[in-house]
């Protein structure tokens, strides 16, 4: 017996992490009580185990007197001097009991007790040991599913990482070892119960805080972020010294912090980009390489409207408007994407924009119109060109020498009336 209970108090100092004074005091008042129930005695029952041999003696408490009425209660005064020394009418003495003699059902009972209590044990100390861990990220070993669930080792307790904390597209084999956020400590009857996260922001946050040092002492500061989990995170980060580049620090040495972190979230593509007061400034950072135009704020119902050219409009709204939905989140802003429609000109448009450049220079419209079906279309068109080449294509010779002056003096010139005598 001595050294069963030897080898359950090193097995539950070891492994489980509970002392051997809180085992021994567990084990002592369960065999106590069931040790009163099982030798059917009203008489109180001492139990002392040795912490060094596992040893257990039993006593059973007996009130001293003249005359015997109740055996399991009382004791001769002759019969207790063999317990105790002068012992009076009144006091107590206390009778060893052989271990075996509580019987059987008392055995039992106390090793229902001792299971119960040591379930207790570890209950307190799984919420002692993660009560100040939460929010944290912690490491473990993937045990078993549980209907979509992982049941993951963390230390000596076992927690869940339930499917809607999963990330879309992980897959977990049973001894893998797996890092999570502790997201919650939840309190049940059957006792406190870990609730892990791999899909939540807080475990992204906790990844750059691990492994960008600038973020750790708060040189760094985490501006904004928004994640669509297993596909993209976009990250804002401002720098609190002018002298740190905030992307460059989250970034590191040929990429390797980024990576790292990428790597932990199975190759999920992160975005970091610098903070910007200015929403306007913000938004062009949050979605290059696609470049917005025209933007349009309504700052009452914080929605922006603004415009990308064709060839960055799959860019600026993502695979499945993951992208869009990602900036509007990061920005604080509902965000209204439109297509910057490119007018084309046509030939007749030209045409009247190369006349409305001639009349710059103080050539009536109806002559311009003329010069521009001659191929003048501009000023320096005309450089080289004489009256008699103007007269040679239709000109009237005092209107040629009139054109090429307004050319270079800029006065308005009118055609004659149809008719006119020349002087």
């Amino acid at each position: 017996m001595s050294s069963e209970i030897l080898a359950v108090l090193e097995y539950m100092e070891k492994e489980k992490g509970i002392s051997r004074e809180d085992m021994i005091a567990t084990i002592e008042s369960a065999v106590k009580a069931a040790a009163e129930r099982g030798v059917n005695t009203s008489s109180d029952i001492r139990v002392e185990i040795n912490p060094k041999s596992g040893a257990m003696q039993a006593w059973t408490q007996l009130l001293v007197v003249e005359s015997v009425s109740d055996t399991s209660r009382e004791i001769h005064l002759d019969k207790a001097r063999l317990y105790a020394e002068n012992p009076q009418v009144g006091d107590f003495v206390e009778r060893q009991l052989d271990p075996s003699y509580l019987g059987r059902i008392a055995a039992k009972t106390a090793e229902q007790a001792i299971k119960q209590r040591l379930r207790q044990f570890e209950k307190e100390h799984i919420y002692d040991e993660f009560r100040d861990q939460v929010g944290n990220l912690v490491t473990g070993i993937v045990r078993r599913k549980e209907r979509g669930d992982l049941v993951i080792e963390v230390g000596k307790a076992e927690a869940l990482l339930p499917w809607r904390e999963r990330v879309p597209g992980e897959d977990w084999v049973p001894g893998e070892r797996i890092r999570c956020l502790l997201n919650k400590l939840e309190q049940h009857g059957r006792g406190p119960e870990l609730i892990l996260s791999r899909s939540n922001l807080n475990f992204v946050r906790k990844l750059f805080e691990m492994e960008v040092s600038e973020i750790a002492d708060g040189t760094v500061t985490l501006a904004a972020m928004a994640r669509e989990p297993g596909y993209r995170t976009k990250v804002c980060v401002k720098s609190m010294d002018p002298k740190v580049d905030p992307v460059g620090a989250c970034v590191g040495a040929r990429g390797a912090r980024v990576k790292s972190i990428v790597r932990e979230m199975n190759g999920e593509k992160v975005d970091i980009v610098r903070w910007f007061e200015d929403p306007i400034e913000q938004l062009a950072e949050a979605l290059k390489p696609a470049n917005p135009q025209n933007v349009n704020l309504d700052r009452d119902k914080r929605r922006m409207y603004f415009e990308v050219i064709e060839d960055d409009l799959s860019v600026a709204i993502g695979r499945k408007g993951i992208n869009a939905r990602l900036t509007s989140r990061l920005l604080g802003w509902k965000l209204d994407i439109g297509k910057v429609v490119v007018k084309q000109v046509g030939f007749d448009e030209r045409k009247a924009k190369a006349a409305e450049a001639l009349t710059s220079v103080g050539i009536e419209f109806v002559i311009a119109d003329r010069l521009v079906a001659f191929g003048l279309v501009s000023p320096e068109a005309f450089e080289g060109v004489t009256s008699v080449d103007l007269v040679g294509l239709g000109f009237e010779e005092k209107v040629a020498e009139s054109i090429l002056e307004k050319v270079s003096s800029g006065s308005v010139i009118r055609e004659p009336d149809v008719g006119a005598t020349n002087a």
